[in-house]
């Protein structure tokens, strides 16, 4: 369900950001940014702040979903990001993320321990032909929720 919340969810669906799909439990995504009259630039080219959209949110949705599985109540969101723009996008570009078990399992240390998690992770996108045309890397943060603080959703 949450993958047609996504599709549908307007500051992706109207940059033409698409999620094929989450894979089991959580612990990937895979993701199509499709180029449109939406979304080019003057260079015929995607806009680099679609790109930059389509990677923003989805560590923090991967790591809130398997650690409410967890019974871990905590709070995610993208602390910073940068983006390297290697190649133009001249085609539809795909990435996909995938957490181990081992980097959940860091997380999940590190919240029983310390409270909180802060870990830059990769994000690479290709163009239709296979070529590396973006590179981002983005520092989530996951700090637990703290009993005084009201709960909603932070993405």
């Amino acid at each position: 369900m949450l993958k047609w919340v996504m599709r549908f969810y307007p500051p992706l669906f109207f940059q033409r950001i698409w999620v094929k799909k989450f894979d089991k439990n959580f612990s990937g995504v895979h993701v199509k940014i499709f180029k449109s009259f939406l979304n080019i630039n003057y260079n015929n080219s995607i806009f680099g702040g679609t790109i930059f959209s389509g990677s923003d949110p989805f560590y923090a949705i991967l790591f809130d979903q398997i650690l409410q599985r967890k019974n871990i109540k905590c709070r995610v969101w993208l602390k910073s990001a940068s983006i390297n723009y290697l190649k133009p996008g001249r085609t539809s570009l795909v990435f996909s993320i995938t957490l181990t078990e081992e980097e959940i399992f860091e997380a999940e240390t590190a919240l029983r321990t310390v409270g909180k998690f802060i870990k830059a992770y990769p994000i690479n996108m290709y163009n239709s032909k296979g070529e590396l045309c973006v590179t981002v890397i983005n520092e989530v943060y996951v700090r637990n929720l703290f009993k005084d603080e009201e709960h909603t959703i932070a993405y």
